[in-house]
């Protein structure tokens, strides 16, 4: 499943990052996106870009383009 099909509330642990550019990739992980993180769908803004994700803690936006690109598995 796609980080930005979760749904509000929902949990989950990215398991990789598809067809991101290396510098996209290297920003992601300096926030704290990496591969077995848990994360946190917040909410989506009202017309559907940006998210709001919590990762480690931390509240961050992501772009709904950068959000298809970023593959996990929820937490049932």
């Amino acid at each position: 499943m796609k980080l930005s099909q979760l749904k509000s509330g929902q949990q989950a642990t990215i398991l990789n990052f598809s067809e991101l550019s290396n510098d996209v990739r290297k920003k992601l992980m300096v926030m704290g996106l990496l591969p077995k993180t848990e994360v946190t769908l917040i909410r989506k803004a009202p017309l559907g870009d940006p998210l709001q994700i919590e990762a480690r803690g931390v509240s961050l936006a992501v772009r709904t383009k950068i959000a298809d690109s970023i593959l996990v598995e929820v937490k049932s």
